[in-house]
């Protein structure tokens, strides 16, 4: 089964694994710190190109080229090892050690925007975002992506977390992933990169509320 969003400017793929293993999701917490901590530092490195890239729209209306793909780089990065842990749990395979998108069951893109509002740069990423910030706050809690996102502060598990260990016990017990859970949670990813590229400047096209494209 696969899931992505071609509708809004950012391609969001994941497909699962048929069957992915029934109890290997009980240590993946810990075959991902590799890419836990590699992914602090690039999340620092993320914020400060996003502070760049703010100055260099609202002086030139245009995201540096190479500041953008690398940022782009990191939400791919994030989404790749959210989707093998527990963002999805959608397949076993060990994500790479690449900010590049490589042949691997899940995958971001973002167009390069040829041009960016001097004025919405000013407002999108918080006065424009809070509703979608307040909605995304629920799916991610304190997950991982809240973390980056600096939702770290939510206490308790998101919407998201919840969903695919439900998903995890049940295919701990059958050998299935139950599929309208994995839709479910597809869309709730979605739904929070969206934000996220919107956020982060890549894009002036303001995200849909809605989970499906």
């Amino acid at each position: 089964m696969a899931a992505e969003q071609v509708t809004y400017p950012i391609l969001l793929k994941g497909e699962l694994t048929e069957p992915p293993a029934r109890g290997w999701w009980l240590i993946k917490w810990l075959l991902i710190i590799p890419h836990v901590i590699i992914l602090v530092f690039l999340w620092i490195a993320f914020i400060v190109v996003w502070i760049i890239a703010f100055f260099a729209i609202l002086f030139t209306e245009k995201y540096p080229r190479s500041l953008f793909e690398f940022n782009v780089g990191v939400l791919r990065w994030t989404w790749r090892v959210g989707f093998y842990s527990y963002e999805a749990l959608g397949t076993d395979r060990y994500p790479p050690f690449t900010l590049k998108s490589v042949d691997y069951p899940a995958d971001l893109e973002v167009p390069y925007p040829e041009k960016l509002s001097r004025g919405l740069v000013l407002v999108k990423w918080w006065l424009l975002a809070i509703p979608h910030y307040l909605v995304v706050a629920f799916f991610l809690a304190g997950g991982p992506l809240g973390w980056e996102q600096g939702n770290g502060s939510a206490s308790g598990p998101g919407l998201i977390f919840v969903l695919v260990i439900i998903a995890a016990v049940v295919l701990l017990f059958t050998g299935r992933y139950h599929q309208e859970i994995f839709k479910l949670v597809m869309g709730l990813n979605r739904w929070s990169y969206r934000v996220c590229v919107y956020a982060g400047l890549m894009t002036d096209k303001y995200p849909p509320f809605r989970l499906w494209d």
